[in-house]
């Protein structure tokens, strides 16, 4: 396929190239361990200014605003179902400060850095000024999995970016009409009509939607397979409805519907959900492959040295001072309110919304509102590659991130579980046992494994469980069922290969075996838990072994026969040994097992002999170098005979 900047794409390429540039991008990001949004970016400023293979506006043409619109639609309402307000407990008062103070602060911060730094007119300032309160809930969600943060920050920012995205976006269309007050001679009553109405508009419709949903979701009125696609086109519809009485206030309708329907306990809402989430990954690569393709190089001439100095005043003083000022007085610690108060990037819907807002002005006759969308794009570009690559780092120096080793989470407590914790902990792996009965939990407690006493899947885990500080989870309690559940509902959350779990008692007869996609990989020997403490009763023990050059996985094959070898740990990660698989020894791998005990005590002997060896060879080393001190004093000379 030949393209030209004269032919360009057909839609259909274009659509194509889209996803899999996006989609691509994303999963290089993954693989190399670079920020997603980074790379989206990239990918779009090579594939349009760069190059000119794909220009949306040439290749696509009008669609192209309105396809941004319902995608940013689609993925605030995905936010919108991330805000459980149980889930959101001590961080709650942050939050309210972080909108009913910083929403305000921000706009004021804000509008004075773009008059007073990047000298832009008053119109201009105060309306983008009240988008830049959007923080960006599509480039802070993959910053935190990243990051692995705390849960109070991580909630802090992630309910700061979705609420002030609808909340900033509605400050600036208020700001807007000001200013179409003062150019085209309004009256203010007019204008806080045309405001207040589309903000209750908004409102009550989301609010109304959600209602509908909920009830219509628990009376069976629509059945499974519907659910998500009737959600989906709903969502577009209350977007679009909302959007024709008061440009983006439907924004605060799309999220105000996920928000209900996120606390309205839907036993349908984790299938939801997750689909949502999938869609929003789409979109999300699709929407910033779009923006950045968009982008004209021409139009950055507009920028000059003040627009640097203002993105400077942005990271270093207007986002600082709002959240250090929205939060003094609370109980959050000072560290956690650092972390805050220095991440903040931009994101889809600045950019989007920015452009619609630039075109009024300019028609307006504010004729500086141009210098807004290349300001934005590039505010947007900086902020994700600062914090992209600062957002981790910054977490660890103030202590907020979790454990540089990812950990693993063993479910059902018992004497295995407590021994295989220990073997796991030798080897440097964090581990977290947890048991919904604390009889269980006993033997890890006494042993010092840290524990977590109740269900895993619980609301109250969410808070409870610093999950981003684990990679992996083993379902070993001694209730079957609960594992498969266990297994199945974590799978979509930490990736199936790291979902592990103990052998079923029947899972050998054909008429009790799971398809596939239930429950988690075997392990190595496919015992049962009963069969491992079998083993435990009869005198086997667990050992953790260190390869390196001079002792290989073959000196420990021919050393250690009989012994079962459960997991290994590499780099830091941990992973259970599969059935029938054969192990690739690495220098510097560690290997978890169970020993016989005969096997056990000729290790212990041999352990207890070296032991000795080594104490007899320091022992005569010590003589040695006694008896040299003594030997280095010089003999005095016999005096001769007579002499005195």
């Amino acid at each position: 396929m030949a393209v030209t900047p004269e032919s360009g794409l057909s839609p259909v390429e274009a659509f194509a190239l889209v996803g899999v540039v996006g989609v691509g991008a994303q999963w290089l990001a993954w693989r190399f361990r670079l920020p997603g949004i980074v790379m989206m970016l990239l990918a779009g400023l090579i594939l349009g200014p760069l190059t000119g293979i794909f220009v949306p506006s040439r290749d696509i043409g009008p669609l192209v605003a309105p396809m941004i619109s319902l995608a940013v639609a689609v993925i605030l309402f995905e936010g919108g179902l991330t805000l459980n307000f149980r889930q959101l407990e001590d961080a709650g008062p942050g939050v309210r400060r972080l909108v009913v103070l910083g929403a305000p602060l921000g706009w004021l911060l804000s509008s004075a850095a773009l008059y007073g730094i990047a000298g832009l007119s008053w119109q201009s300032s105060v309306v983008f000024g009240g988008v830049m309160i959007v923080t960006g809930p599509t480039v802070i969600a993959p910053l935190l999995r990243a990051a692995k943060l705390h849960n109070r920050p991580a909630q802090l920012l992630q309910w700061e970016a979705i609420v002030n995205d609808a909340v900033g976006a509605l400050v600036a269309v208020g700001a807007l009409v000001v200013v179409m007050v003062v150019q085209q001679q309004l009256t203010a009553t007019h204008a806080i009509w045309v405001v207040g109405k589309g903000i209750v508009f908004a409102a009550l419709l989301g609010y109304g939607a959600a209602l509908m949903v909920v009830a219509a979701f628990r009376r069976a009125l629509v059945p499974e397979y519907m659910k998500v696609p009737m959600l989906f086109v709903l969502v577009l519809a209350v977007f679009a409805l909302s959007d024709s009485v008061l440009h983006e206030s439907g924004l605060l309708a799309v999220t105000v519907m996920g928000l209900v329907i996120a606390n309205a306990d839907l036993p349908s809402y984790t299938e939801i959900y997750r689909f949502k989430e999938q869609a929003t990954t789409l979109l999300l690569s699709g929407v910033f492959i779009l923006l950045a393709a968009n982008v004209r190089l021409e139009s950055l001439e507009h920028l000059n040295w003040r627009a640097l100095l203002f993105i400077l005043s942005v990271v270093l003083l207007v986002r600082p001072l709002t959240v250090l000022i929205s939060l003094l007085g609370t109980a959050i610690p000072m560290n956690e309110r650092l972390m805050v108060a220095f991440t903040g990037p931009r994101g889809v819907v600045l950019l989007a919304v920015s452009g619609l807002f630039a075109q009024r002005l300019v028609a307006e006759g504010v004729p500086d509102g141009a210098v807004l969308q290349p300001l934005a794009f590039v505010l947007v570009l900086v902020t994700v590659v600062l914090h992209g690559f600062t957002l981790k780092p910054l977490a660890a120096r103030l202590g907020l991130t979790s454990a540089g080793t990812p950990g693993m989470i063993i479910v059902g407590g018992s004497t295995f579980s407590t021994g295989l914790a220990q073997a796991l902990g030798n080897a440097g792996v964090n581990v977290l046992v947890t048991d919904p009965n604390r009889g269980q939990l006993r033997s890890a407690r006494a042993a010092g494994v840290a524990t977590y006493y109740g269900d895993i899947l619980s609301e109250t885990a969410d808070n409870g469980v610093e999950f981003m500080a684990f990679s992996s989870i083993f379902a070993a309690s001694d209730n079957d069922a609960y594992n498969t559940l266990v297994a199945t509902d974590l799978a979509p959350e930490f990736g199936r290969d790291a979902i592990w779990q103990i052998a079923r008692v029947k899972e050998e007869q054909a008429r009790h075996a799971l398809p596939s996609q239930l429950g988690g990989r075997g392990v190595n020997g496919g015992r049962t838990l009963a069969q491992y403490l079998d083993l435990l009763g009869n005198g086997w023990i667990f050992r953790t072994t260190r390869l390196t050059e001079e002792y290989t996985l073959d000196d420990w094959h021919s050393a250690r026969e009989g012994a079962i070898p459960l997991a290994v740990v590499h780099d830091g990660k941990a992973r259970f040994v599969g059935r029938d698989e054969e192990l690739s020894g690495r220098t510097g791998m560690r290997i978890v097992s169970l020993m016989p005990p005969e096997l056990a005590d000729r290790i212990r002997r041999e352990a207890e002999e070296a032991g000795k060896q080594r104490e007899q060879a320091r022992a005569e080393a010590k003589a040695v170098r006694k008896g040299e001190g003594e030997g280095s004093q010089p003999d005095a000379d016999p005096l001769p005979d007579g002499a005195a």
